[in-house]
């Protein structure tokens, strides 16, 4: 199922179709400010092992990300210092994932890594499902092979033509982006930036 949003004026019919599916352990496809990704509800762990099998990833060995509304509540789900959140209050609602320790209110599939990618997306859609969801989205790039034109991951209708059967609904936001997001490995509490992608950090 395709279902067309916009960065505003968005009927409630249409967020709460897409809130049902996330709450009901579904997984949809979703805009960002950089490429469009694949996600569930990220403190439920079925859809996770969904995900993993669609993939075809090790959960053991994959580190996940999540996208939150804003930063307001991110020490829920990760272990931050001071100086860490100020760096990503510069730099979010922005092209960046922050890698940090993983908190205790995950899921135990994220225990296995022990660390977790944040984003706040400059994306009015999906930081408004988060927002209504009241809970984080996981959030992993869609299955990609390299032999495909890039368009592929830009394109909501390829996206759906390739995985509408494999997912529950494929959000259209308009066409996306092709570049990946920022890295920014902060573990110990010293940013790191371990693969350059959309935006340049404010450090």
């Amino acid at each position: 199922m395709m279902i067309r949003l916009y960065e505003k004026n968005n009927s409630q019919r249409d967020i709460d179709r897409v809130l049902d599916v996330l709450n009901g352990g579904g997984v949809i496809v979703f805009p960002t400010d950089t490429t469009y990704a694949l996600g569930c509800h990220a403190l439920k762990e079925r859809p996770i092992e969904r995900i993993c099998r669609l993939k075809g990833i090790n959960p053991q060995k994959h580190r996940f990300s999540i996208i939150c509304y804003d930063l307001s509540d991110i020490s829920q789900y990760v272990k931050i210092d001071n100086a860490t959140f100020k760096t990503m209050k510069r730099n979010l609602p922005g092209p960046f994932t922050f890698i940090l320790s993983a908190g205790s209110r995950l899921p135990k599939i994220f225990s296995n890594r022990k660390e977790v990618g944040i984003r706040v997306p400059d994306n009015s859609i999906t930081r408004e499902i988060c927002r209504q969801l009241d809970a984080p989205l996981l959030s992993t790039t869609i299955p990609y092979d390299e032999s495909k034109d890039i368009s592929y991951l830009t394109d909501p209708e390829l996206i759906n033509e390739a995985l509408g059967d494999e997912v529950d609904i494929v959000i259209n936001g308009g066409i996306g982006g092709y570049q990946f997001s920022t890295i920014v490995y902060c573990v110990n509490g010293i940013p790191e930036i371990t693969r350059q992608g959309k935006g340049i950090l404010d450090e």
